[in-house]
């Protein structure tokens, strides 16, 4: 009987890992994270990978633009106070679908849109997005270390507020990834 129960037992306790597991990968995962000294200032070389769920998808072909936004903070550690934020930049994709022309329409907001006929090519895009000035040059100290944290997620404040109620609630519209933390070397 007792052992009857605890085979009963590690089952169910296996069933909820894998569970977990699987909730896990739904969601974005940052797959290259770098930051890249250039003439201009710093900029943010960054790959993710993840999918649409269902309900996303069918969302966007009902006309309903997604935005999803990338946030980076770079702080200068410090022994005697608290860490120094140096840096502190967002930067937010939006993708809708035009129901007339059958176009996805990819817009980096402040920057360029982009109009793609296929929901695979306008993601890559998002997916793989261009570098993108994070800093000034004179933002950061040369040869100083900061700490690296970004993280991407869905923005659902973009959302319109009806379906933002049912976003907090549904669990479909979570879609983000665990912050990423590295250090870098100024140049």
């Amino acid at each position: 009987m007792t052992l009857r129960f605890f085979r009963f037992l590690a089952c169910q306790l296996l069933l909820v890992f894998a569970c977990a597991t699987a909730q896990a990968a739904d969601g974005i995962e940052i797959t290259r994270a770098a930051i890249e000294a250039s003439e201009d200032g710093y900029r943010l070389d960054t790959a993710y990978a993840f999918e649409l769920n269902h309900g996303l998808k069918d969302a966007i072909q009902h006309g309903v633009q997604l935005h999803f936004t990338t946030e980076i903070e770079l702080t200068r550690p410090r022994w005697w106070w608290r860490d120094e934020k140096a840096v502190a930049a967002r930067r937010t994709i939006r993708i809708s679908y035009d129901v007339l022309t059958r176009q996805y329409h990819v817009l980096v907001v402040g920057s360029f849109q982009q109009s793609f006929q296929t929901l695979d090519e306008a993601m890559f895009l998002i997916r793989r997005p261009t570098r993108w000035l994070i800093a000034p040059r004179n933002a950061l100290r040369p040869g100083e270390v900061y700490n690296v944290s970004m993280r991407m997620f869905m923005d659902r404040e973009y959302l319109q507020k009806p379906l933002q109620v049912n976003a907090f609630n549904d669990s479909d519209w979570r879609l983000a990834s665990n912050r990423k933390t590295f250090t870098y070397r100024a140049e």
